[in-house]
């Protein structure tokens, strides 16, 4: 997950992606948080949380989260960052920017993304509370299995944020 602007946009997570929350082996957000209490909340309940601090999060976030996030899950080579530009390029920039990674999990945009270029997987995931120009609200699981990245699938939320 990426850009849940909480409390601003929304009270909470939508109580499907709390769901996926509980479900999953790494919980990822790239940032955009906000406040610290869905950090908090986060690493309570995830079983594993990678997370990065964004354009909007503030000192306290800041001092806890780092701008990159690196982890190797399953032999794949996982690097976590919340702005990576324009879309124009952005492909051919984060393969050079990261060249060591495999998959580059980030947010900012709030548009999902999901590309590969030069060997290096692209994914952002959108946001579950704040869709802008998006159709729905968004956010998006995967399955890392014998090295490889697979599953990626985006789902969608209709209407509004709770």
């Amino acid at each position: 997950m990426a850009d849940t602007h909480l409390p601003e946009r929304a009270r909470d997570l939508p109580a499907p992606l709390w769901a996926a929350v509980d479900e999953a082996d790494v919980v990822i957000h790239a940032g955009d948080w906000v406040s610290a209490d869905l950090l908090d909340a986060l690493e309570a309940r995830a079983a594993r949380l990678i997370g990065v601090y964004g354009n909007n999060d503030g000192p306290e976030l800041r001092a806890r989260l780092p701008e990159v996030a690196r982890a190797e899950l399953d032999g794949v080579r996982l690097a976590v960052v919340h702005e990576t530009g324009a879309a124009t390029g952005r492909e051919r920039r984060c393969a050079k920017a990261y060249p060591d990674t495999d998959v580059l999990v980030f947010g900012h945009s709030h548009i999902p993304w999901d590309t590969t270029a030069s060997g290096l997987h692209l994914l952002n995931p959108g946001s579950p509370t704040d869709r802008r120009r998006q159709p729905t609200h968004t956010w998006m699981t995967a399955e890392i299995t014998g090295g490889r990245l697979d599953e990626v699938v985006l789902h969608h939320l209709e209407g509004t944020a709770p």
